[in-house]
């Protein structure tokens, strides 16, 4: 190995030197998105593990670099540099691949199959699925197109569609994976909308037995930065071998990667259990 090459290896493998006041304005960056809220300097510190004397020149630069910006109260909010950053990163993003890793982990935490499920032309398609070590009757596949009145994947994409947008989408229902028919859309549309109602209120729809006999779903939104759902996880498993209650660990571990793209696609930042934090 030459000289050089050894130079090179060596740079790479030892730790880099920052500059620590670069790093302190990190610190005091990342307490303000963990917050989710604008926050004073007092409490911006501490979030930062600082005294607010030393957080203080931090800040100025921050604001005038654009970075952070003051309300009319005075506390601290991300700045037109910050909100640029943001748009960027946000238009730079694929969905669908950032959220692979997620998938894949889901599946060895759970030991259960998970799909991901995009919203398509025909209505909710089935682009990913990780299946389960062990043998499941499952009859996903990549391509499936799944009815949104029938199937947990479907009902979370339609618990927070626009009215008129699913209307539309309704009157498609008949060609989807277990699709309902226009009559039964048409006798059961208060116990739809309940049913949805109460989807967007726990995060999280379940389907138990149905439309697979013995195969028990559990299914959870992600949301981008505009609050629209651009996929939806599912954890999908043969009936009794997991706990399918929304306060299980199976549904706690879904609703956490969820929200944990959520946050990467622009909405508020989760606590480390999974709950939505700031605002």
């Amino acid at each position: 190995m030459t000289n050089a090459s050894r130079t090179g290896d060596e740079a790479v493998a030892k730790p880099q030197r920052g500059i620590q006041a670069l790093d302190a304005s990190a610190q005091l960056i990342g307490a303000l998105l963990r917050s989710g809220n604008p926050l004073a300097l007092s409490e911006l510190a501490r979030g930062a593990g600082m005294v607010p004397a030393k957080a203080f020149p931090h800040l100025v630069s921050l604001v005038r670099a654009g970075v952070l910006e003051r309300d009319a109260a005075g506390r601290f909010v991300p700045g037109p540099l910050a909100l640029q950053l943001g748009l960027i990163a946000l238009q730079r993003l694929s969905p669908v691949r950032e959220a692979e890793p997620e998938v894949r982990g889901l599946a060895v935490n759970t030991g259960l199959s998970v799909a991901m499920a995009v919203l398509g032309p025909l209505g909710p398609t089935v682009v990913r699925l990780e299946e389960s070590a062990r043998p499941q009757h499952v009859s996903l596949r990549v391509g499936t197109v799944l009815s949104l009145v029938n199937t947990a994947i479907g009902r979370v994409f339609a618990a927070h569609l626009p009215d008129d947008v699913l209307g539309g989408m309704l009157q498609q229902e008949t060609v989807r994976m277990a699709g309902a028919s226009t009559k039964d859309i048409g006798a059961g549309k208060t116990a739809y909308a309940a049913k949805l109602a109460g989807i967007r209120a726990q995060g999280i729809d379940d389907a138990l037995d149905k439309p697979v006999p013995g195969i028990h779903t559990l299914a959870a939104p992600v949301f981008d930065h505009t609050g629209t759902v651009v996929l939806v996880l599912a954890a999908m498993g043969t009936a009794g071998s997991f706990d399918s209650g929304f306060d299980g660990v199976v549904a706690r571990r879904l609703g956490a990667a969820a929200q944990r793209l959520s946050w990467r696609f622009g909405q508020p930042s989760v606590d480390d259990d999974g709950r939505h934090s700031g605002i």
